[in-house]
């Protein structure tokens, strides 16, 4: 059976030509399991641990990397084990896993060049751009996480301030954003010389004061072509998502080496309410260049549907009570990606771009594969 873009939801995009042609080569991961857990590690006095605001994110992520994250250097990775192997990675688990800059653990998990943050108010999804690995001194995977570490770091900082139920005070998440990239830019610098470039996708739960009660708000910053969602399970819609920005096709803007963007001129942030119950999700493109949007949709509901007939089955309770809801969804997800990327003759967004482009090409894309996937609640008492 084929699957198409339904009509209504077709986006026409103004691009430039494409000055190379995307490779018809089809290979499989080495890696082949999806890696996946709840939060992403945070150390013990994190400010972010002690939040006080009225709402937050239940959460799951899964991860799947073409190929292997490249291992990260001294100084950001000391080697008590003798190896540079990034431990907060997709393809090593067993080593030491501290990983620091400034004196700060790096927050977040790397996935090939991908990076991931899954905290209680704050989910980010960055995509590393991997041709520089194919550079002296490059290394995307380290600018993307260490983007999303600072940027996560300046949240954590805030929230402490702005979280409290009784404030009017607003998170500013571009201003987090462009202070964790001039920090990204001093920790790359010379001596320890990294070059490599990445987008910025990520979602900051807050709330607001409407009539009498307090209701989430979601303040999401995007910068390039990854991609924040946000789900209405019990109708199916999306009730947001970001738009993609581009330089050319294949080309998104990005923060880093040579790149003329910045977050204070390139990126964009929206406020938008939403309700406790939907599902808000943060994507790398390894995803919505493989799944088309209501692919997207109705694999979260169906999984919100078997989460909700299981959990009446076995405890007759709320499945919203049941452990592993948002982890289900990510995996889902990435495994509905994984499918068409290693399809050579599937239809997929990316190939529908490509051909609009007037390159042939066919089939889904092989890239990193993030899903983070959180689930708005409202705390108790």
């Amino acid at each position: 059976m084929h699957r198409h873009r339904p009509i209504a939801s077709f986006l026409n995009v103004r691009r430039h030509q494409s000055l190379y042609l995307p490779s018809a080569r089809r290979w499989r991961s080495s890696q082949t399991t999806i890696s996946e857990g709840t939060k992403t590690p945070l150390p013990e006095n994190a400010l972010g641990q002690k939040s006080k605001s009225p709402f937050y994110f239940d959460t799951g992520y899964a991860l799947y990397a073409k190929r292997p994250s490249q291992p990260f250097p001294p100084p950001f990775l000391s080697m008590p084990s003798g190896s540079f192997s990034d431990p907060l990675s997709t393809h090593n688990r067993s080593r030491d896993r501290r990983l620091y800059v400034n004196g700060e653990m790096i927050r977040g998990i790397t996935n090939g060049d991908d990076a991931v943050l899954v905290g209680e108010n704050f989910i980010g999804a960055n995509d590393g751009v991997g041709a520089w690995a194919q550079k002296p001194k490059g290394h995307a995977a380290l600018w993307s996480r260490l983007i999303l570490h600072f940027w996560a770091l300046e949240a954590e900082r805030d929230a402490s301030v702005t979280s409290t139920a009784s404030t009017s005070l607003e998170p500013n998440p571009v201003a987090y954003l462009q202070t964790a990239y001039e920090h990204t830019l001093e920790a790359t610098a010379a001596p320890n010389e990294w070059k490599g470039t990445t987008t910025a996708c990520g979602a900051l739960l807050h709330h607001a004061h409407e009539a009498a009660s307090l209701e989430p708000v979601l303040y999401v910053t995007n910068l390039g072509d990854s991609q924040v969602m946000v789900v209405r399970p019990e109708t199916q819609e999306i009730v947001y998502k970001t738009t993609e920005q581009w330089h050319w096709f294949d080309c998104p803007r990005q923060l880093g080496t040579n790149s003329p963007d910045t977050p204070q001129a390139n990126a964009v942030m929206d406020k938008i309410k939403i309700r406790e119950g939907d599902v808000v999700l943060a994507m790398s493109d390894g995803v919505v260049d493989n799944l088309w949007e209501h692919e997207i949709v109705q694999n979260v509901h169906e999984s919100m549907q078997r989460l909700t007939h299981k959990n009446q089955n076995e405890v007759g309770g709320d499945a919203q009570e049941a452990d592993g809801r948002m982890l289900d969804v990510a995996k889902e997800l990435v495994k509905a990606a994984r499918n068409i990327a290693e399809d050579p003759y599937a239809e997929s967004p990316f190939m529908e771009r490509a051909v609009e482009e007037g390159l042939a090409m066919e089939g889904g894309k092989l890239d990193d594969i993030s899903v983070v996937a959180a689930l708005c609640r409202r705390r108790k008492g």
